[in-house]
């Protein structure tokens, strides 16, 4: 059995990159898929269309090119991984997986116990719940190997 995955949230560490070689070590048939992890360039994707207000609209514009990405990948995927980091709050992660429940898209959510209490909901919809990049791994050993 082979998946595809889309990595969603946090951009500060290197949480896919560990995935990522889990399951290459693992020998798992995965294609890893993830939204635009440069901050600069995704904050900047809708710059061509035109002169913008600071603020909001450079914002708007570029989310909604941003989305094009997002949106197609997330359709496209087996599965969804959504990484919530303690640096920053990933409201974006917070909506990816409020779209896989939508679409009724497996997902899996990596975060610390110490932000259990305010992605309970997140949670709640999700398939697992995963501490580490390596309890990632050994869930797609289980889903694709069993």
């Amino acid at each position: 059995m082979s998946f595809t995955v889309y990595l969603s949230g946090e951009i500060h560490s290197d949480w896919r990159a560990e995935i990522q070689r889990g399951a290459q070590d693992a020998g798992l048939d995965v294609a890893f898929t993830a939204p635009v992890t440069d901050h600069d360039a995704s904050d900047a994707a809708g710059d061509h269309l035109g002169p913008a207000s600071e603020g909001y609209w450079r914002d708007h514009k570029s989310s909604r090119v941003n989305a094009i990405r997002t949106k197609t990948l997330i359709e496209q995927s087996d599965l969804v991984v959504v990484r919530f980091g303690d640096k920053y709050k990933q409201w974006n992660a917070a909506f990816d997986a409020g779209y896989c429940a939508a679409l009724g898209k497996p997902y899996v959510t990596l975060h610390g116990d110490d932000i259990v209490h305010p992605l309970k909901e997140v949670d709640a919809a999700a398939m697992a719940w995963a501490t580490t990049p390596a309890e990632v791994v050994e869930t797609l050993r289980y889903v694709l190997r069993a």
